[in-house]
């Protein structure tokens, strides 16, 4: 009775997903009429029955005002109920998570960068994430007191975990692994599970060293589920994590160039990548000059597994504050640019030119997350269960 469904869903007060399941396809006609007991009838009919309650309780959460949503089919042996309840969990496994995340904000917006400015009350409003502002000096201090044993330590892990370039010298590797040592020390301190940064360093020469050798560690700890985004990338960050919730990376990426004669969307980004959905093995190359950042020293070039991807970005929106937008292509084959970027070559059902025209007609900031597999059905119902709009280009 819808009576007594009410007061759990006004008390409960979480979203609400109303399964009309019933044994079996079809009623076994003869068998039903063959009972000879007819209140033993009854409750095999009133087993199938369902498909009655759903409406009763569907006009009354219509009438209320409160959001749900639905799964029709059979309790047993049905996969598009399998299916369903599969990508709601995980939906919902993703805005619990997300709900109890601490993210950090260390340093201050990429000058001039305006479609990157976010509003930090609508990121903890609609996603319940904590915000914690993080000094730089703190990590500048934490790179202090790492000691010569901790670098080594890293120096070999970094040096296991990349294709190392011949040019990367010993002093650029011991400076990556000092400061990776000190971001560690960083995210533990103030138990973080996603960080936006970006600072210029300039006029101080420790703060310039400790951030133009912060690639590295970023892109490690980014590989160990804590998602980090240059740039004071915030909705990009929250994008990057969603992903990796979802098992499926979420690598920092913007819009590189077009290849019309492949038809094809190059994207990348100078780091954070996601190591664990490279397609090959990882390189370590060293830049003299870093685009569009002070100093010089060691970056990540890789490109993403070819197959299915999904792009994610996260948007102002003028109806719920935040919108998803999202894309489903592939990670196609392609001469990866030595440039010491992350960098792919992607191919979308629109085309190249369409797709950067309807991608960009939404408004997102010049940023998105990449994610390996087609990852729409479940972010369409992570949408309804943050109730946000979600815009889906291909």
């Amino acid at each position: 009775m819808s009576s007594t469904v009410l007061p759990v869903i006004t008390r409960a007060k979480v979203p609400v997903l109303l399964l009309n399941l019933q044994p079996a396809a079809a009623i076994n006609y003869q068998r039903l009429n063959s009972m000879t007991s007819r209140t033993a009838m009854t409750g095999e009919w009133l087993a199938y029955c369902s498909s009655c309650a759903i409406p009763e309780i569907a006009n009354v959460l219509v009438r209320l005002g409160i959001p749900f949503h639905q799964i029709t089919g059979m309790l047993y042996g049905d996969q598009h109920v399998q299916d369903e309840l599969e990508t709601w969990l995980q939906a919902a496994g993703v805005a619990k998570a997300l709900s109890h995340s601490r993210l950090g904000l260390m340093g201050h917006y990429y000058s001039g960068m305006l479609d990157i400015a976010t509003d930090l009350t609508q990121i903890s409003g609609r996603f319940g994430v904590h915000i914690e502002q993080i000094e730089v000096d703190e990590l500048v201090a934490l790179r202090r007191h790492v000691n010569e044993a901790e670098v080594v330590a890293k120096q070999a892990a970094i040096e296991k975990f990349f294709d190392v370039d011949q040019g990367c010298t010993g002093v650029e590797l011991s400076r990556a692994a000092r400061t990776a040592v000190a971001l560690d020390a960083l995210i533990d301190h103030n138990n973080l599970d996603m960080m936006a940064y970006y600072y210029k360093g300039v006029g101080i020469p420790e703060n310039e060293d400790v951030l133009s050798s912060i690639i590295v560690g970023t892109s490690m700890l980014t590989a160990s589920h804590v998602s980090v985004a240059g740039e004071y990338e915030v909705k990009n960050v929250i994008a990057m994590k969603i992903m990796d919730l979802l098992g499926a990376g979420g690598s920092f990426t913007e819009y590189y160039a077009m290849d019309f004669d492949a038809d094809i969307v190059i994207m990348g980004h100078d780091g954070p990548g996601h190591l664990k959905i490279a397609e090959d093995r990882i390189k370590l190359r060293p830049l003299q000059v870093y685009h569009g950042k002070v100093g010089s020293g060691l970056s990540v070039e890789m490109s993403v597994k070819h197959g299915p991807v999904t792009l994610l970005s996260v948007v102002e929106s003028n109806k719920t504050g935040l919108m998803l937008l999202i894309a489903e292509g592939l990670c196609v084959p392609g001469a990866v640019l030595e440039i010491g970027n992350t960098n792919s070559f992607y191919r979308f059902p629109l085309g190249c030119r369409r797709f950067v025209e309807a991608w960009s007609a939404h408004g997102p900031a010049h940023h998105c997350a990449i994610g390996v597999g087609h990852l729409a059905k479940v972010l369409e119902k992570l949408a309804k269960v943050l109730e946000l709009e979600l815009v889906q280009v291909c």
